[in-house]
């Protein structure tokens, strides 16, 4: 099943999306918003699955689908942490600036809590003030989950993954030292976040989803120039039922959580990057500076998972950045 969020208000306006993106239905007679159906999921989804159905089938009326119209599937979430489940993309980033990794980062999950009061839609443009703070993006996947009781296993949490989505996590990384030494963590650094046009229930990647994991590259484009394609399923040390069990030992998580992998990234560097600060890393142990600029106003850059036929999975992620003028 495929789910969106049409603009309008704060937390949009639910719809049914055809597998093949072209259609859409609106669901307001099941639940206005995706946070009402996910507050309700056993008795929405099969309602919003028949729709889905009678979609894919065209037995039912229904108007053209753009992602252009579309908010991120939750406009806004009661919780958004963000992991970094590809511990290779860490060690490298820690040996760019000669810091040895401890050994715990192997067994013991990264996870910062974001910013969920805000997010914006797929194809808005990534706002900054200043080209000087280091905009970049950052191509992750992330799921949406359930209602999860404090303390759930791994094996617990993973019934209670509803749905998946691709991310744009966008950072200043010329922020983020100062920040860090603060010992508090990211804030300022990290602006509001974007998603997928589309959430897909995991059934949608066939045999591409197992073992909490999404085995399909993702495709990142630099202004129409691929960037990279790392399989999100490859180097992924902690899978989705683990982040999710980690990240409710202390706290439950309400339905509507989403918790994201972290910047896909492969030990293979031939699959390229999805961000410009690990390539940066890349090229700084091998030429002793980076080459690679962030990205300036401008610049477009676009995310989008396939499967192994060419059908778009969750349509892209495509924006532009553009200087933010200031408040109105």
């Amino acid at each position: 099943m495929k789910l969106a969020s049409l603009k309008g208000g704060r937390d949009g306006r639910l719809i049914v999306v055809s597998r093949d993106l072209t259609r859409a239905v609106a669901a307001d007679g099941i639940a206005p918003t995706l946070q009402m159906a996910l507050d309700t999921w056993e008795r929405a989804a099969p309602r919003l699955e028949k729709i889905y159905r009678e979609l894919n089938e065209a037995t039912v009326g229904s108007f053209s689908f753009r992602a252009s119209d579309c908010a991120s599937p939750l406009p806004r979430a009661y919780q958004w942490a963000d992991g970094s489940a590809y511990v290779t993309h860490v060690e490298l980033v820690r040996k760019a600036r000669g810091a040895v990794m401890p050994p715990s980062f192997w067994t013991d999950p990264l996870i910062y809590q974001g910013g969920s009061d805000s997010f914006i839609g797929p194809t808005d443009d990534i706002l900054a003030g200043d080209e000087a703070f280091g905009i970049d993006f950052e191509g992750e996947v992330a799921v949406v989950t359930g209602d999860v009781q404090m303390g759930m296993t791994p094996a617990q949490a993973a019934h209670h993954i509803r749905l998946l989505m691709l991310v744009n996590d966008v950072s200043l990384r010329n922020l983020i030292p100062k920040e860090l030494e603060k010992g508090f963590g990211f804030f300022q650094s990290k602006p509001a976040t974007a998603f997928s046009p589309v959430a897909v229930t995991p059934d949608e990647l066939g045999d591409h989803w197992r073992d909490g994991k999404v085995h399909l590259p993702l495709a990142v484009d630099l202004n129409g120039e691929r960037f990279g394609a790392p399989n999100a399923g490859v180097d992924m040390t902690f899978s989705f039922p683990e982040l999710i069990a980690h990240a409710a030992k202390t706290r439950e998580l309400e339905a509507g959580s989403i918790v994201g992998s972290g910047t896909i990234s492969n030990a293979d560097r031939q699959s390229g990057s999805a961000c410009i600060a690990e390539r940066r890393m890349l090229e700084t142990i091998e030429h002793g500076a980076p080459k690679t600029a962030f990205m300036r106003f401008g610049d477009r850059v676009r995310m989008e998972m396939k499967l192994p036929d060419g059908q778009s999975i969750f349509g892209a992620i495509d924006q532009k950045v553009a200087r933010y003028e200031g408040p109105k």
